[in-house]
């Protein structure tokens, strides 16, 4: 054998012999659909019994009881329920509070880490690198005591600043991702016509981040509306949210699948609301 065939790279064939190229192309593509309608209702099933579960009548939740029987009194119980109407007003606040102040907050540190660099930016991006390596859950307890020192235990504020404490340091990277994207030529024009550097941040590149900050601001509201954690170790009776008072419905007596279900319907609607007037901003802001 020559020394030039054993050079010579051998371009490898696509196996002909495997299960899909056996398949006619018709075949194949129904294969494809039913595996994209078999994940989509895996997916879908543990909303849709989510919603059934909440329909149903308390007797309804066993199986030997199980029948046709629909009933909307779950919803009814939940909405005359004060203390679920109160969290559910409470997590509407913490949530919007907490995106806006992290917002504020994580835009200009995303923009200062993209166009900066130094030992303020180097400092800051170490700090948040480190904060974030910590586990989520090791915050919880320092937190707990720190709250209960300066007595901002079970309040809007004692609450809030975790919240946006966690989303500075992970959505920090996200924004200075989006301003790494975004030329800067425009920039430094608008430098050399006299900007000061302030103004070309605010008249350049805060309007081409939009995109990316609606991103943000959904993530930052279902995140925080989410999160069980730190709502159910520095709150309670003054601040309750809807995630705390859904696990209360789980005591010695058993668990009230139904209103539980109800109630996780109800924390459901403005979750897709956000999620479905938002998803354009987030789907264009993940592109940049």
């Amino acid at each position: 054998m020559s020394t030039q065939a054993i050079n010579t790279p051998v371009a490898v064939q696509p196996d002909e012999t495997g299960f899909f190229a056996m398949m006619a192309p018709g075949a194949r593509r129904a294969f494809f659909y039913l595996v994209v309608i078999g994940v989509c209702f895996a997916i879908a099933f543990p909303v849709l019994w989510l919603i059934l579960t909440s329909l149903r009548p308390a007797s309804g939740m066993f199986y030997v009881h199980r029948g046709t029987e629909f009933t909307l009194e779950n919803f009814v119980e939940v909405f005359a329920n004060k203390t679920v109407l109160k969290a559910y007003l409470n997590s509407a606040i913490i949530a919007t509070l907490a995106t806006i102040l992290s917002l504020g907050i994580t835009v200009t540190s995303g923009y200062m880490l993209s166009r900066f660099k130094g030992p303020i930016a180097t400092g800051w991006f170490s700090t948040i690198y480190l904060f974030r390596c910590v586990p989520y859950i090791s915050w919880v307890l320092p937190l707990y005591l720190l709250t209960q020192s300066l007595g901002i235990y079970d309040t809007y504020l004692g609450l809030l600043l975790p919240h946006v404490a966690v989303h500075i340091c992970f959505f920090s990277w996200l924004m200075k991702g989006f301003f790494d994207g975004i030329d800067p030529s425009m920039e430094y024009a608008a430098l050399i016509d006299g900007c000061t550097r302030w103004g070309a941040f605010v008249r350049v590149a805060l309007p081409s981040a939009i995109p990316g900050i609606a991103a943000l601001a959904v993530l930052c509201w279902l995140w925080t509306w989410n999160e069980f954690l730190f709502a159910l170790l520095l709150t309670s009776h003054n601040t309750p949210v809807l995630t705390v008072v859904m696990a209360q419905f789980v005591h010695e007596l058993g668990i009230e699948w139904n209103l539980m279900s109800a109630t996780a319907v109800m924390a459901l609607g403005p979750a897709l609301l956000i999620t479905f007037f938002g998803q354009k901003y987030v789907i264009s802001g993940l592109k940049i």
